[in-house]
């Protein structure tokens, strides 16, 4: 079967970041074959930057067993996916001045770099469904996690008239369709958690009807100790911040916290990362740091691809694929 991709990044990578990538990718296929799991964590705006394309088909493929993402890439895969045609591109965002950013706000666009998503037609094309799960959810006396809520609203259907991209390129779709496990800290730091946050200040909603980070945390040790068997949980993070502290943090929880002695470090490591090394900086942090925090451990495998994520996190994923 002919491989393009593949074939020509094994031509072509062969030094430096390139070699670190393929380095990276060929250890992340050796986990998957001595039957590891894998969890991916989503930074900065990759659902905007439509990784979908190659992420949607990585959670088919069972490439990829649980996600850590932040509140903005688990509403943005669906905003994508509902009002695609209504994005603006500003190519020339460098030039931007202050007043031009002032007419994109006036205009309903809020900027991403190169791309602004229209307020209209992604938010609150969203909001009317997103809040009939939670009112939904309350007035049953239920209570459930941000990406659950998110699974409901998809899984019902009711988004299917909006969809104006093919389906199989929203990496959530394809996450509620296998039930993915998927853990979103810091939620409420997202404009469907600002909007959750406004309908509970007008007493609309119960803040309890959303399940809590904390909650989050205890849902994923229980995860991690039911899946570290054998060849264990690599960690492949995409970025930095939140989505990749939050997560990483449980075994050292568990050992150190809970003192439960049995835990094992987490078996691969990769981070794709344009953050330089600096004081204090967790995305610049390089892989060994980890090691003193109980995270990894001397033997884990560990790579870091030091560029830009919207290009390298795509070639990765159709090596690991094998297109």
């Amino acid at each position: 079967m002919s491989k393009p991709i593949s074939e020509f990044i094994a031509n072509n990578f062969l030094h430096f970041n390139a070699a670190a990538l393929v380095d990276a990718s060929k250890a992340y296929v050796s986990h998957l074959e001595q039957n590891g799991k894998m969890m991916i964590t989503l930074a900065g705006a990759m659902s905007t930057a439509e990784l979908g394309k190659t992420l949607a088909e990585m959670i088919r493929q069972d490439k990829v067993h649980i996600i850590t993402c932040t509140g903005a890439n688990l509403e943005e895969d669906v905003m994508n996916l509902v009002a695609h045609s209504h994005y603006k591109r500003v190519p020339h965002y460098r030039d931007l001045s202050p007043q031009d950013e002032w007419e994109l706000l006036e205009g309903g666009f809020n900027r991403v770099t190169d791309t602004c998503i229209p307020e209209e037609e992604a938010f609150r094309r969203i909001q009317k469904h997103i809040f009939k799960q939670w009112k939904g959810a309350q007035d049953a006396g239920d209570r459930a996690f941000p990406h659950e809520f998110m699974y409901r609203m998809l899984l019902s259907k009711e988004m299917e008239q909006y969809y104006e991209i093919d389906p199989k390129d929203s990496w959530l779709l394809a996450a509620a369709e296998k039930n993915l496990p998927i853990v979103v800290p810091g939620w409420e730091d997202s404009t469907m958690g600002n909007i959750f946050a406004s309908y509970c200040i007008k007493g609309e909603l119960n803040p309890q009807t959303m399940k809590s980070g904390i909650e989050y945390m205890m849902w994923l040790s229980s995860w991690y100790r039911e899946n570290s068997s054998g060849k264990g949980v690599g960690f492949f993070q995409i970025g930095g911040g939140i989505a990749g502290d939050f997560p990483i943090c449980v075994v050292p929880m568990m050992y150190q916290d809970l003192e439960w002695h049995d835990v094992p470090f987490w078996s691969y490591f990769c981070q794709i990362s344009d953050s330089t090394t600096s004081y204090g900086s967790y995305s610049g942090a390089v892989p060994n740091e980890k090691i003193t925090w109980g995270k990894l451990s001397v033997d884990t495998p560990r790579f870091i691809v030091e560029s830009d994520a919207t290009i390298v996190a795509p070639l990765m994923f159709a090596w690991i694929l094998g297109w």
